[in-house]
């Protein structure tokens, strides 16, 4: 163990994982100098969107006199304003009047449904059917190289942010929630297509499994000759990093890494880092070295969103601390329709010069970032640039992922449109009655889906 790591270790010793739900929000929105009235409507938001922080983020990332507008307080913390101004008054008049339970968890979900809980066709069009056309639970196959996995004790998280777009996995309710505790058919579906050379766990967060359950998921893949990579996303690194250097089963996992690498398979740790903060304590830098040597790669990523991210020095300093620690800044997502989207979202025009101005202030190292990019119904479409064609003013496209794998790298246009946030807000330029993907019918009918 190196002096750096006991150094760490030392500074961590007796920390021990405390989450806070929304049984606590009260107490924290006090303390974020939040009056009455506000508290109560920040309890109301509570009711249908997460709510979980823990005791690193709380004392170690948040401003606590910058809030409530400091970014990392926003970063966790529900605002009265991420849902209508109707529904907040209503929740509150229900909270008040001391309605019923079944009331109250009437309109939750009446509010949540209108939330577009699983965008880009997740339920409809990813989920792969066995023979007897059963779905597999807990899989996704957008991606013909690509297969989803949401293991069951991975389907929570450290904190939850709340832009998240897997919100719905949180908040309780089974018929939104999408698992599996049986990794047996998922193993056997990745032998039957050979097309699948990588298999991603997703959440929720993995890195809340300990190291025992964690296994028990990954090694049964290490023997699937065409399986090229394991993709693990997470925001451990930043919401709770003595995951991987003072958890009783921290040098466990890490050995789990160093498995997955000796059996010839990439491992590709998907760390997703919000804001430069996240990066400042020295446990999170130590961390990062630690999985590194592992021989894991580490690339970053994160949406661009409204109040918490949305300048350009913002990213540039993201992406420079990121090479500086090794880790390969990798894309800038366009935040998703889906929960509070009209509170955090970015017209696109706005997200493409952030990109442009962080991306030309980093060195050719860090230009392995790709974005402003949506994860839409037909794929993963990234904004390339905003130009005149033939008198006309246009988005320049094109598909980096795409459902269609023809579709993969083919530029397109859409008229430009400056407030324009998603793909469904634009229409195609340049004479075109349609778009690309919406040349197959199948595929112009799911491009109409919320997604």
């Amino acid at each position: 163990m190196s002096a750096s790591s006991n150094a760490v270790r030392s500074l961590s010793v007796g920390q021990r994982y405390r989450a806070f739900t929304h049984r606590n929000l009260d107490e924290l929105t006090t303390r974020a100098g939040l009056s009455t009235e506000e508290r109560l409507a920040v309890q109301a938001v509570a009711q249908v969107l997460p709510f979980r922080v823990n005791s690193y983020v709380v004392e170690e990332l948040i401003d606590w006199s910058a809030a409530p507008d400091d970014p990392l307080y926003r970063l966790v913390f529900p605002q009265a304003d991420m849902l209508p101004a109707e529904d907040v008054s209503r929740l509150v008049d229900l909270m008040r009047e001391g309605t019923g339970s079944l009331e109250l968890a009437a309109y939750v979900r009446e509010v949540r449904a209108r939330l577009n809980p699983h965008p880009a066709g997740q339920m409809e069009l990813n989920v792969p059917r066995q023979a007897n056309e059963e779905a597999l639970p807990g899989l996704q196959h957008k991606y013909q190289e690509t297969v989803l996995f949401f293991p069951k004790q991975g389907q929570t998280c450290h904190a939850y942010c709340t832009y998240c777009f897997r919100w719905a996995q949180f908040v309780g309710d089974a018929d939104l929630k999408f698992a599996s505790k049986d990794i047996a058919p998922m193993v056997d579906y990745v032998r039957e297509h050979e097309e699948v050379t990588n298999v991603l766990f997703t959440g929720g967060d993995p890195m809340v499994m300990g190291e025992a359950v964690l296994s028990r998921y990954i090694e049964p893949l290490l023997g699937i000759e065409h399986l090229e990579a394991i993709r693990i996303g997470t925001k451990s690194l930043a919401y709770w990093p003595q995951r991987f250097v003072t958890d009783p089963d921290a040098d466990d996992t890490l050995r789990l890494f160093e498995k997955v690498v000796a059996s010839g398979k990439s491992l590709a740790f998907m760390a997703h880092f919000s804001h430069p903060r996240e990066m400042e304590p020295d446990i999170v830098q130590e961390a990062v070295r630690r999985i590194r040597s592992t021989g894991a790669v580490i690339r970053t990523q994160a949406p661009l969103i409204r109040g918490i991210n949305d300048d350009a020095a913002t990213w540039e300093r993201m992406w420079r601390t990121h090479l500086r620690h090794g880790m390969v800044p990798y894309y800038m997502f366009v935040e998703r329709d889906t929960g509070p989207q009209d509170y955090f979202a970015v017209p696109l025009a706005s997200a493409y010069d952030i990109f442009q101005q962080a991306y030309r202030r980093v060195s050719g190292l860090a230009r392995t970032v790709r974005g402003p990019s949506m994860s839409a119904t037909p794929g993963k479409v990234c904004v390339d640039g905003v130009m005149e064609l033939g008198g006309e003013k246009v988005f320049m496209l094109h598909f980096i992922q795409a459902r269609d794998a023809a579709l993969v790298g083919k530029p397109f246009f859409a008229r430009y449109d400056e407030h324009a946030t998603w793909l469904h807000d634009l229409k195609p330029a340049l004479g075109a009655s349609r778009f690309p993907w919406e040349a197959d019918l199948s595929l112009g009918e799911a491009a109409n889906l919320p997604g």
